[in-house]
C-alpha cells in the first residue's frame, strides 16, 4: 500500500482545489502541521541549552519550585489535551482503514500536535524552575497559532453541514476550546508575572520550606505529574538500598503539617465554638470538621472519580468480547465529506483495538485517583493527630493535680487517649471517603449488573447484602476475642515478669517448674482465646473468597433458568463477573468501616471528657513555644541578677519571700485539707516544716505552688524587697520554683540530662552539686558514667539514687526558692548528714535561696532559720527553736526525746555498711556482669553506626536478603503434616478458582458457536458442571483458610513453649548480661507478632502470590505472545520491590522508634507535672513535645508516601499487562479464531493482576519485619541451659541427705562465665555438722560467689565441694538445690498468698508454717491480716515493708527444714533491734544444723564458731572469732574496730 499525505488513489478528491485552498480537508489538516513544527522547532535548542546550564541555581529544591500562576490549572488542561489529541490519532487510524491507500493527514497532524503538547509541557516546567519566565513567549505563540489553525478548521467543518454526528468534528471543537483555555493560562501569567509588557517585572521569593534544606517531604512543593505519581520519592527510596533510612534522611516537616500548625488551626475552630455549641463530643467533631473538613472532601472527590473510573473495566471487557464475537464484523462505510472520511462516535467504541486503548488510559487514571484519596486521607488523617495530641498534652499541663490524685484519671488513661485514641481518629479519617463512596459503588455496579443480566442479577446482589451483617458479626466476634486473648496475655505476661526477676531465688530453691507451670496454665487459657481468634479469622478470610463464587454460581442459575434463551454470552459472562469482584469490595469494608466509625465516636466521648476535666490556669498562647529561644538566655543572665537582689534585701530589712494569710485549701469539694493557715516564710533563709505523718506538709508546699483548690485565704509571693500586698497578686506571679518531691521523679534521658534538666551546663557547678549528693561513687559504676540512660527504657536504679538525682535537680536550679520535700526518706544516715551540710547549708544558704524544707529528721532542727510544726492540717506553731522553746516547752521537749533517739540510732549505724553501699553493690553486680558479655540483641542496627564502608556494605546486603532462615524456622515449627496439607490446599483452591473460570468461558463460548450455527443449546449440562465446581471450590476456601490459621496456632504454641523452657533453664549468666526488658519483650511484642499477625500475614501473602501467579499463566496460555512483554514487565517489577522493601522496613521501624519517645514524653510529663509547673517550664516541654509529635509524623507521612509510590507503580504496570493482554488476545482472535470466552477469561484475570501484585509486595514487606520476631526468639533458643544431669540418679542420693550438713571445700576455684577471671581461688575450708560460719570481706572479695557455689549457679572449674560425703557436682542440680536452703540479700516475694510465697510446693502444714512465722517474729502481723495464711501479696510484695519482706523470706528457709542453712547479707535491710532477736533465733531454730551467715555488719558475726576473712577471691584469715580478736594485726580485729 503506498504512502502519501493526501492518500494515492487515482481518482482522490483530496487533491482538489476547485472551491478554494481552505475547502479541501487534506489541506486543512496540513495547515495544522505548522504550529506543532514551529514549537518543535523552536524548543529543543531551548531545552538542551537550559539542561546545560541548570547548576547555576539558587540552593533550594529548585526542582520543586512552583513560581507561574494557574501551574495546575495548566498541567490539568494539557493532560486532557494530550487525551483528546490520542483520540483524535486513534479516529484517524479507524477511518482511515476504509480506504485503498494510506491517508498520513488524517492522523500525522494529531501525532505531531501529540508530540507538541507533551513539548510544551516539559518545557514549560524547565523553564519554571529555572525561573526564566521571558522564555514562554515560544509557549504563548503556539498556542495563539494552534488556536487560529484549529478554529479555522472548525469553521470550514461547520460551512460543510458537519455536525456532532461526525466524531472528528467533536474532537475539533474540544481541541478549539483547549488551546483557546491554554493561551488564556499563558496570558495570566503575564498578567501574574509582568515579564513582558511591563516596565518592572514581579519579584518572587520561594516558599520559606523550600529555602529550609532540612525539608525533605516535598509533597506539597512538586508538580501535579510529580504530585499524582511520587516521582520525588525516587531518589529518596533508592538511597535507602545505600544507607539506612533515619531522622536525619528525613529531615523536618513542611510548617503546614507541623504539630503547633494544626494545633493553631484546631484551637480556632474550639475558640469560636465556644460561645454556641454545648461542650461536648459534638463540639469535638464540629471543630474537626471545620478545621479539616476540606482536604476530606477532596479525599471524597478523588475516590469518587476512582469508583466511576472502575465500572470502564467492566464495560471495555463487554465491549471488546462483544465485537470480536460478532459473526458478521462489516461496518457500514463512513460518511465521505470534504474529500475525506468521517466515522461516527458509536462506530469508534465498536472498535475493539479503540477500547483497549480507553481501557488502559481509564485504568491509569482510575488508580492515580485512588492513590490521590489514600493519601490526601491519610496526610488529614497524620495532620489531625498531632494537632489532638498538642490540645491533649496543653491540657495536661493544666490539669488539677487532684484530679491525678484523687485517681479520677491515671496516667495509664492518659497515655491511653494519646496511643489509642487518637489513633483510632487517624484511622477513621483515613477512611471516611469510603463512608461517602460505598453506596454511589454499590448502586452503580447493581445497576450495571441489572443492565446486563436482568432480574437474575439482583438475586446475586442480594446474595452478598444477606452476607454482609455475616460479615460485620464476625468482625465484632474477632475484636471481642481479641479482647480476652489481651486479658490472658497481660496476665501471663506478669507472671513471666515476676519469673524472670525472681529467678535467681527459683533457681537457688529449685522451684522453677513450679513457676513454668503457672506461666503454662495462663498460656493454655491464652491459646484457648486464641484458636477462637484464629476461627473468626478463618471464617472471614473463606467469606471474602467464597461470597463472589456463590453470587455469582447463584445468578448464572437464576439466569439461566429464568429465560430459555436467556443471553450468556462472554461478553455478558465476564462483564457481571468483574462487576461481582467490584461490588464485592465495598461490602467487605463495610465492616471495618462501621467497626472503626464506633470506635471514634467512643474516642470522641472520652477525648470530650477529659477536655472538659478540671484545670488549674488559663490556656498559654503557643507563643510561648515560639519564645522558647529568648526564654533560655533570660534565664542565664537571670542568675547574676538574682544574687543582686538578694544582696538588696540584706541591705533592707528581712522579706518574707511569700506569705499565706488566712488560707484554706482542699484537694476535693469535701472540708478542706489544709485550714486556716497563716506562714511567712522568710527570705533567703532555711525553713524547715515538721509534724507527723498525714499531718499535711506537703499540702502546704502545693498549697504554695498553687496546685490546690484554694477555698478562701491570699497567697503572697514577693519577688524582691519590694512588698506586692494586692490581692490579685495571688499565686499567678509566682517566679519558678525548684522542687523536689516525695516520689523521686526522672526522665528518660541520662543522669547529666537529669539534672541540669534544660539549664546550661556549667561544670563547677555540676560538680558541687554531684559532689553535695554523693553521687559520684553510683555514677561510676554506671557503664556509660554520666552520660548513662536512666528510667524506664533504661538502667533501672534504686529508690535512694532516684532521690538523690532528684535533689541535685533542685540544687542545680538556679532559682530563688527550693522546695524539697523530705529528701531525706530514702536516705540513710551518712548520706543525709552529708546532703544537709555540704548541700542544704552549704550551697543553698551560701546563694542566699529561700529554702523550704519538709522532713521527720528533727536533728536537723538547730540549722533551721525558722520552724513550722503542723498538726492535723493546720499550723501549730512557728518561729525560731528559741521562740518555741519558750512558747510551747512541751512540744519542745518531744522533739528532743526524739532526736536523741535519733542521734543513738546514728551511732549504732556504722559506717561500713550502710544501705547506699547494698544499693551501690547492686547496681555494681548488675553493671558488671553486663559489661563482661554484651550480648548483640540479635537487631541488625548496631553495626550501622560505624563509619567502615565494608561493614555498612556487609549490613546492607543484610538488610536486601529476605530472612529465609527465620521463614524456615516458623514452617518448621508446625510440623511436617500441616505443611503438606497447607501448601496441597492452597494449591487445589487455586486450580480450582481458574477451573471455574476456564469452564465459563467454554460454555459460553459454545453459547456463541450455537447461535451462528443456529441450532438448539441446552445449558444443564454445562450448569451442573459450573455449579458441582462452585461448591468445591467454596469448600476448599474454607479448607484453606482453617489449615493457615491452624498452622499458625501450632507454630505460636511450639515456640512459646521452647522458648520459656529454654529461659527457665538457662544459667544466670544469661539474666545477668540480659536486659530483663530484652527478654520481656521476646514474650511480649514478639510473642504477640507470631500469635496474631503473621498467620494472616502469611495467608495473604501466599493468596496474593498464588493469583498473581495464576493471572499470569492464563493470560499466557490465551495468548502465548505476552510472555514477552512480560519480561520487562517482571525486571521492573522486581527492582520496585526490591527498594521498597528496605525503605518500607526502614520507615515502620522509624515509626516504632519515634512512636515510643513520644509516649513516655506524655507518662513522665503526667508524672512531673508539679515540678514541671513549679519550675515554669511548661514552654519547654511542649516544645519537646512539638519535636516528638513531628518526628512521629514525619515518619508515618514518608511511609504512607512509600507505600503510594510502590502502588502507583504497580497499578501502572498492572495497567501495562492489561493493555498487552488485550491487544494480544484482540489480534488473536480476529487472526487466529481464538474463541471469545477465552478472550474474555484472559482480560478479566489482566484486570485483577495489579491489585495481586500490590498486596504481594507489601505483605512480602510485612512479613519481612514481623518475621524479625522469628528471628530473635531462635536467637534465645540458641542457648545453652545449665546442666540438670548428674552422675548420680535421684533415687542414688539418700533420702534426707544432708543429714549431718558437714561441709568440706577442697582446692576450690570459681568463675561466673568461661570468658572471666576467676573469683575465687583455691580455697580450702572444712566446717563441721552444726557449726556457724561467719564470712567476711569487703564489697567484691567474693563472699557471696562463695555461697553460691554450693548451689553450682557459677562455673566450678577446678576443685569440689563434698557435703556429708556426696561431691556436690555429681548430683542432678534439681535435687542439689532442693535440699539445701539460702536467705538472699534481697527480699523477693511473689504475688499470690502467704501461703505460696512460703511454700509453693505446698508440701508443708499449717502448723509447720506458723511455726516458721512465729521464729521469723511474723505471726502477730499475719494473724491481723484478713484470710491469715491466704492473706493476699501483692506483686512484688509491695503491701508490706522491706524489713518484713526480708523476714518472710527468713520463713521461707525455715519451712525447708534443711540441714544447711545460707545467709547472703540477710538482715542488711532489717533495723537493729529485729536483726538482734532474728540472730538470738537463729542461733536457737538452727541451733543443730550448719549456718554459714555472709556478714553484712561485723558484730553479727561475732559469736560464730568459725570465722574466714575474704579479700578478692583468697581467704585470708580462717579461725575463731575470739583468736582473731586476741591478734593485733588481724583484719577481722580491724573490721570489729571499724565497726564499733
Amino acid at each position: 500500500m503506498s504512502l502519501a499525505f493526501c492518500g494515492s488513489e487515482n481518482n482522490s478528491s483530496a487533491y482538489n482545489v476547485d472551491k478554494g485552498v481552505l475547502n479541501n480537508g487534506c489541506f486543512l489538516d496540513a495547515l495544522n502541521v505548522v504550529p506543532h513544527v514551529f514549537l518543535l522547532f523552536i524548543t529543543f535548542p531551548i531545552l538542551f541549552i537550559g539542561w546545560g546550564s541548570q547548576s547555576s541555581k539558587v540552593h533550594i529544591h529548585h526542582s520543586t519550585w512552583l513560581h507561574f500562576p494557574g501551574h495546575n490549572l495548566r498541567w490539568l488542561l494539557t493532560f486532557v489535551l494530550l487525551f483528546i489529541l490520542v483520540c483524535e490519532i486513534a479516529e484517524g487510524i479507524v477511518s482511515d482503514g476504509f480506504t485503498q491507500s494510506l491517508h498520513l493527514h488524517l492522523y500525522m497532524p494529531a501525532a505531531l500536535a501529540f508530540m507538541a503538547g507533551i513539548t510544551s509541557i516539559i518545557y514549560y516546567h524547565n523553564i519554571e524552575t529555572s525561573n526564566f519566565p521571558k522564555l514562554l513567549l515560544a509557549l504563548l505563540i503556539y498556542w495563539v497559532l494552534a488556536f487560529i489553525m484549529k478554529t479555522i478548521k472548525f469553521a470550514k467543518y461547520t460551512e460543510h453541514g458537519i455536525g456532532p454526528g461526525q466524531l472528528r468534528f467533536c474532537i475539533t471543537g474540544l481541541l478549539v476550546l483547549l488551546y483557546g483555555l491554554l493561551l488564556a493560562v499563558e496570558i495570566n501569567v503575564i498578567l501574574g508575572r509582568r515579564y513582558m509588557c511591563f516596565a518592572n517585572p514581579t519579584e518572587v521569593k520561594p516558599p520559606e520550606d523550600l529555602q529550609d534544606l532540612g525539608v525533605r517531604f516535598l509533597q506539597p512543593f512538586v508538580n501535579l505529574l510529580s504530585k499524582a505519581t511520587y516521582w520525588w520519592m525516587n531518589t529518596f527510596i533508592t538511597s535507602a538500598h545505600r544507607r539506612p533510612i533515619d531522622l536525619k534522611v528525613i529531615g523536618k516537616l513542611p510548617i503546614a503539617m507541623r504539630a503547633l500548625t494544626n494545633y493553631i488551626k484546631l484551637r480556632q475552630e474550639f475558640e469560636e465554638q465556644k460561645g454556641t455549641a454545648p461542650q461536648g463530643p459534638k463540639w469535638i467533631w464540629q471543630a474537626l470538621r471545620k478545621a479539616f473538613g476540606r482536604p476530606l472532601i477532596l479525599s471524597i472527590t478523588f475516590r469518587f472519580m476512582a469508583d466511576l473510573l472502575g465500572f470502564a473495566g467492566p464495560l471495555c471487557i463487554s465491549g471488546i468480547v462483544h465485537h470480536i464475537s460478532k459473526d458478521n464484523r462489516t461496518i457500514q462505510q463512513p460518511m465521505k465529506l470534504l474529500g475525506i472520511y468521517f466515522i461516527s462516535s458509536k462506530e469508534f467504541l465498536e472498535n475493539a483495538y479503540v477500547l483497549a486503548v480507553l481501557l488502559f488510559i481509564a485504568l491509569l487514571l482510575q488508580r492515580t485517583f485512588l492513590q490521590a484519596s489514600y493519601y490526601v486521607a491519610i496526610e488529614t488523617g497524620i495532620n489531625l493527630r498531632g494537632a489532638i495530641q498538642t490540645k491533649i498534652y496543653n491540657k495536661i499541663m493544666r490539669l488539677c493535680t487532684s484530679n491525678m490524685s484523687m485517681g479520677e484519671l491515671t496516667v495509664g488513661q492518659i497515655c491511653n487517649l494519646v496511643a489509642i485514641d487518637t489513633n483510632q481518629l487517624m484511622w477513621f479519617f483515613f477512611l471516611c471517603p469510603n463512608l461517602w463512596a460505598m453506596p454511589v459503588q454499590i448502586i452503580l455496579g447493581v445497576i450495571l449488573l441489572y443492565y446486563l443480566l436482568g432480574i437474575s442479577a439482583l438475586i446475586g446482589a442480594t446474595i452478598i447484602a444477606v452476607l454482609a451483617p455475616v460479615q460485620y458479626f464476625v468482625a465484632t466476634k474477632l475484636s471481642q476475642t481479641q479482647k480476652s486473648t489481651l486479658e490472658y496475655s497481660s496476665e501471663r505476661l506478669k507472671k513471666t515478669n515476676e519469673l524472670l526477676r525472681g529467678i535467681k531465688l527459683l533457681k537457688l530453691y529449685a522451684w522453677e517448674h513450679i513457676f513454668r507451670d503457672s506461666v503454662e496454665e495462663t498460656r493454655g487459657k491464652e491459646l484457648t482465646s486464641l484458636q477462637a481468634f484464629a476461627l473468626y479469622t478463618s471464617i472471614s478470610i473463606f467469606m471474602n473468597a467464597a461470597i463472589p463464587i456463590a453470587a455469582v454460581l447463584t445468578t448464572f442459575v437464576v439466569h439461566v433458568h429464568i429465560s430459555e434463551d436467556a443471553d450468556l454470552s462472554p461478553a455478558v459472562a465476564f462483564a457481571s463477573l468483574s462487576l461481582f469482584h467490584i461490588l464485592v469490595t465495598p461490602l467487605f469494608l463495610l465492616s471495618s468501616v462501621v467497626r472503626s466509625t464506633v470506635k471514634a465516636l467512643v474516642s470522641v466521648q472520652k477525648l470530650s471528657e477529659f477536655f472538659s476535666s478540671d484545670e488549674i490556669g488559663d490556656e498559654q498562647e503557643p507563643r510561648a513555644m515560639q519564645q522558647l529561644c529568648l526564654f533560655s538566655i533570660r534565664i542565664s543572665c537571670s542568675f547574676v541578677k538574682q544574687r543582686c537582689s538578694c544582696f538588696m534585701c540584706l541591705l533592707t530589712e528581712p522579706v518574707h519571700r511569700f506569705q499565706i494569710t488566712n488560707g484554706y485549701f482542699t484537694w476535693t469539694d469535701g472540708p478542706p485539707t489544709l485550714s486556716s493557715v497563716d506562714i511567712k516564710i522568710p527570705f533567703g533563709k532555711l525553713t524547715m516544716i515538721v509534724g507527723q505523718v498525714g499531718c499535711g506538709k506537703s499540702s502546704l508546699l502545693l498549697a504554695a505552688l498553687g496546685e490546690m483548690q484554694r477555698v478562701s485565704g491570699t497567697v503572697i509571693w514577693n519577688s524582691g524587697p519590694v512588698i506586692q500586698t494586692t490581692a490579685e497578686s495571688d499565686c499567678r506571679v509566682r517566679g519558678p520554683v525548684a522542687y523536689a518531691s516525695q516520689k523521686p521523679w526522672l526522665l528518660n534521658a541520662s543522669v547529666v540530662e537529669n539534672i541540669t534538666f534544660e539549664m546550661p551546663m556549667i561544670k563547677s557547678r555540676y560538680k558541687a552539686v554531684i559532689e553535695a549528693c554523693s553521687l559520684q561513687p553510683d555514677i561510676d559504676i554506671l557503664p556509660q558514667g554520666d552520660q548513662t540512660e536512666i528510667g524506664e527504657r533504661g538502667i533501672i536504679l534504686s529508690g535512694g539514687q532516684k532521690q538523690r538525682i532528684s535533689v541535685a535537680r533542685a540544687l542545680y536550679q538556679q532559682t530563688n526558692v527550693v522546695f524539697l520535700d523530705d529528701p531525706f526518706s530514702a536516705l540513710d544516715i551518712h548520706l543525709s548528714d552529708h546532703l544537709m551540710q555540704d548541700g542544704i547549708l552549704k550551697m543553698l544558704r551560701e546563694e542566699k535561696r529561700t529554702v523550704v524544707l519538709v522532713t521527720h529528721k528533727l536533728q536537723y532542727l538547730p540549722h533551721a532559720d525558722w520552724i513550722i510544726a503542723m498538726k492535723d492540717g493546720t499550723i501549730q506553731t512557728e518561729g525560731t527553736l528559741k521562740d518555741i522553746q519558750n512558747s510551747e516547752p512541751e512540744l519542745f521537749e518531744h522533739w528532743k526525746t526524739l532526736m536523741h533517739r535519733q542521734d543513738r540510732e546514728f551511732e549504732t549505724e556504722t559506717v561500713a555498711a550502710s544501705m547506699t553501699d547494698m544499693e551501690r553493690k547492686n547496681l555494681r553486680r548488675a553493671m558488671y556482669s553486663r559489661d563482661a558479655v554484651r550480648t548483640v540483641d540479635d537487631e541488625e542496627e548496631e553495626s550501622v553506626e560505624s563509619d567502615d564502608e565494608d561493614n555498612l556494605s556487609q549490613v546492607m546486603r543484610q538488610r536486601a536478603t529476605i530472612p529465609w532462615r527465620s521463614c524456615g524456622t516458623y514452617l518448621s515449627s508446625a510440623g511436617l503434616l500441616l505443611l503438606t496439607l497447607l501448601l496441597l490446599s492452597q494449591l487445589l483452591k487455586h486450580s480450582l478458582m481458574v477451573a471455574i473460570d476456564y469452564w465459563l468461558a467454554h460454555w459460553t463460548s459454545n453459547v456463541i458457536t450455537a447461535k451462528i450455527e443456529d441450532c438448539g443449546f441446552s445449558h444443564s449440562w454445562y450448569l451442573s458442571v459450573f455449579s458441582v465446581l462452585c461448591c468445591l471450590g467454596i469448600v476448599l476456601c474454607l479448607a484453606t483458610s482453617v489449615t493457615v490459621e491452624w498452622t499458625g496456632l501450632k507454630v505460636a504454641k511450639e515456640l512459646h513453649h521452647n522458648l520459656l523452657n529454654k529461659i527457665i533453664l538457662a544459667p544466670m549468666r544469661l539474666f545477668e548480661t540480659t536486659p530483663l526488658g530484652s527478654i520481656l519483650n521476646r514474650f511480649s511484642t514478639d510473642t504477640n507478632t507470631i500469635d496474631q499477625h503473621i498467620p494472616t500475614t502469611l495467608e495473604c501473602l501466599s493468596r496474593s502470590t498464588l493469583l498473581c501467579l495464576c493471572a499470569l499463566g492464563v493470560i499466557s496460555y490465551v495468548t502465548p505472545v505476552f510472555l514477552i512483554a512480560l519480561l520487562p514487565l517482571a525486571v521492573a517489577c522486581y527492582f520496585i520491590q526490591k527498594y521498597f522493601r528496605m525503605a518500607s522496613r526502614d520507615l515502620q521501624q522509624l515509626e516504632d522508634s519515634t512512636q515510643l519517645p513520644l509516649l513516655s514524653h506524655f507518662s513522665e510529663t503526667v508524672e512531673g507535672l508539679i515540678t514541671i509547673r513549679a519550675l515554669r517550664y511548661e514552654p519547654r516541654f511542649r516544645q519537646r513535645l512539638l519535636q516528638f509529635t513531628d518526628a512521629n509524623n514525619i515518619a508515618s507521612l514518608f511511609l504512607t508516601a512509600a507505600n503510594r509510590w510502590l502502588e502507583v507503580r504497580m497499578e501502572y504496570i498492572g495497567a501495562c499487562v492489561v493493555l498487552v493482554a488485550a491487544v494480544a488476545s484482540i489480534t488473536n482472535s480476529l487472526y487466529n479464531q481464538l474463541s471469545p470466552g477465552l478472550v474474555g477469561l484472559g482480560l478479566t484475570y489482566a484486570l485483577m493482576v495489579s491489585n495481586y501484585m500490590n498486596w504481594m509486595v507489601r505483605n512480602l514487606a510485612d512479613m519481612e519485619v514481623q518475621l524479625g520476631s522469628v528471628k530473635r526468639i531462635n536467637g534465645l533458643l540458641k542457648t545453652e541451659p545449665e546442666n540438670y544431669e548428674g552422675l548420680l540418679t535421684v533415687s542414688q542420693v539418700p533420702d534426707g541427705w544432708p543429714r549431718q550438713g558437714e561441709i568440706k571445700i577442697q582446692n576450690l576455684s570459681v568463675r561466673y562465665d568461661t570468658t572471666l577471671k576467676p573469683v575465687l581461688k583455691n580455697v580450702n575450708a572444712q566446717v563441721s555438722p552444726g557449726q556457724k560460719v561467719g564470712i567476711c570481706g569487703r564489697t567484691g572479695s567474693g563472699k557471696s560467689s562463695f555461697s553460691l557455689a554450693f548451689f553450682r549457679m557459677v562455673d566450678m572449674f577446678e576443685g569440689r565441694i563434698v557435703i556429708d560425703n556426696i561431691d556436690i557436682s555429681k548430683l542432678p542440680l534439681q535435687t542439689l538445690r532442693s535440699r539445701l536452703s539460702i536467705i538472699l540479700q534481697d527480699p523477693i516475694l511473689f504475688s499470690g498468698t502467704i501461703r505460696f510465697n512460703l511454700d509453693p510446693e505446698m508440701k508443708a502444714t499449717d502448723e509447720m508454717l506458723w511455726e516458721a512465722l512465729e521464729i521469723a517474729q511474723l505471726k502477730p502481723v499475719v494473724k491481723t491480716l484478713p484470710g491469715g495464711l491466704d492473706a493476699v501479696v501483692t506483686e512484688g510484695g509491695e503491701n508490706f515493708s522491706q524489713g518484713q519482706r526480708q523476714l518472710f523470706c527468713l520463713a521461707r528457709a525455715f519451712v525447708r527444714k534443711s540441714s544447711i542453712l545460707i545467709m547472703d547479707e540477710a538482715t542488711a535491710s532489717i533495723d537493729m533491734a529485729t536483726e538482734s532477736i532474728l540472730q538470738k533465733v537463729v542461733m536457737t531454730a538452727f541451733a543443730d544444723r550448719t549456718v554459714v551467715t555472709i556478714a553484712h555488719r561485723v558484730h553479727t558475726i561475732l559469736n560464730a564458731d568459725l570465722v574466714i576473712v575474704m579479700k578478692r577471691g583468697i581467704i585470708l584469715e580462717y579461725d575463731t572469732p575470739q583468736a582473731l580478736l586476741d591478734r593485733e594485726d588481724s583484719i577481722f580485729a580491724s573490721f570489729v574496730r571499724a565497726d564499733k
